[in-house]
């Protein structure tokens, strides 16, 4: 099956364009920049907020399926530049979600658990969104699109996910390994509960999506709800860290320029039913995580 990746960069769609390589699919990887990722599947550079480069690139491809993940994440960059994050967030996947409609490709949108206001979560799939702040808004914008241009595609809403290699910008995970071993204090957020997401377990669950061709909306994130003080500290256990360094803080004490949901931890059920690529419990989520900084280390170690 042909299939086009947005964001090959990055976290997610770097581990996708691998696994579905892997599994004998002609990939083509779209990113903004030079390709930045090792494999054997082909790569475009493609701005994604220049329409007619998106429509070129993703129709000489022609694929069967496009895959989704790239977005503007940076909660508080989305807030202070809303032009940009509309730009990145609504336009590209309208973009995407055109060329997918005039060639009859089946589209996997990634958004977030952002989209909700965090007053009730966990958030099943049912569950009406209600964003706060320009990250949230646009990426609830863009499911919208998404749904109007391919009213058969896929949503699949993640959370902070993380991963090691970091692929580009450090994510939540990486950052704080990265903090802890060298023996620095973190603040972390006893009162925002999320349901963190191993980067890999995500791409699973979206390649999964895309070779299917299944519609609807779907939790593809980790499978228990924790507040991020809970993920670090398991996370220190994990990694023989000092628990100590964990600093926990309450999210409205830090003045953060966006507004970010308390509990907004996802419901994944329908994923556990219905997906062969299960959701991992948090224990899972970082001992695979664990294997992956340390062979990541390894590697490190012998090329110095």
């Amino acid at each position: 099956m042909r299939v086009l990746v947005t964001g090959s960069n990055g976290l997610v769609g770097s581990r996708v364009c691998t696994l579905l390589e892997a599994r004998g699919h002609s990939v083509m990887g779209l990113g903004r920049g030079p390709r930045r990722t090792g494999g054997g599947y082909g790569y475009v550079e493609c701005d994604l907020t220049r329409p007619q480069d998106v429509a070129e690139a993703i129709e000489s491809a022609a694929p069967e399926v496009i895959l989704h993940p790239a977005s503007m994440t940076e909660v508080d960059a989305c807030e202070k530049d809303p032009r940009q994050a509309y730009e990145a967030n609504v336009n590209a996947t309208a973009a995407v979600a055109r060329s997918a409609r005039k060639l009859g490709a089946h589209l996997v949108h990634v958004s977030t658990d952002y989209v909700f206001d965090g007053e009730a979560g966990p958030y099943d799939e049912e569950a009406l969104p209600n964003p706060r702040g320009v990250y949230a808004t646009t990426k609830h914008m863009a499911e919208q699109v998404a749904r109007i241009f391919v009213p058969g595609c896929a949503i699949a809403r993640t959370a902070v996910v993380y991963g090691w290699p970091a692929a580009g910008r450090a994510n939540f995970g990486a950052w704080l390994v990265g903090a802890l071993e060298k023996g620095q204090r973190v603040n972390l957020f006893e009162d925002q509960f999320v349901s963190a997401s191993f980067a890999d377990s995500v791409a699973a669950m979206v390649a999964e999506l895309g070779e299917r061709k299944l519609g609807g909306i779907w939790n593809t994130c980790g499978a228990e709800v924790v507040s991020r003080v809970h993920f670090g500290r398991a996370l220190c256990e994990v990694f023989g860290f000092d628990p100590a360094l964990i600093n926990p803080v309450r999210l409205a004490d830090m003045k953060l320029a966006s507004p970010r949901p308390l509990r907004s931890g996802l419901k994944v059920d329908k994923v556990r039913a219905r997906l062969s690529a299960q959701p991992l419990n948090l224990a899972e989520s970082l001992t695979r995580f664990h294997a992956t900084w340390k062979a990541g280390r390894g590697t490190e170690e012998k090329q110095s």
